[in-house]
C-alpha cells in the first residue's frame, strides 16, 4: 500500500498525524503533513482512515 500528500493542498490541520502517527507527522518548517520516511502504511492500518479524514483530501493511499 502507498501512501503520499499533495503538498499543495495540504493546510497542516493534523487529522491525519493524530489518527496516524506511525506514518505521518507534521513538517515544522513548512507547517503541512509529510508521510515518515520508511513508513509502512499497510501495516498501520490507519492510512485510509487519516485520508478519509483529510478536510482537503489532499492524501491518496494507492493498493
Amino acid at each position: 500500500m502507498k501512501v503520499s500528500i499533495d503538498q499543495e493542498a495540504c493546510i497542516g490541520c493534523g487529522a491525519c498525524v493524530a489518527l496516524c502517527d506511525t506514518v505521518f507527522r507534521l513538517n515544522d518548517e513548512l507547517g503541512k503533513a509529510e508521510v515518515i520516511s520508511g513508513a509502512d502504511c499497510g501495516a498501520a492500518g490507519c492510512c485510509k482512515e487519516a485520508a478519509e479524514s483529510c478536510p482537503v483530501a489532499s492524501i491518496t493511499v494507492e493498493e
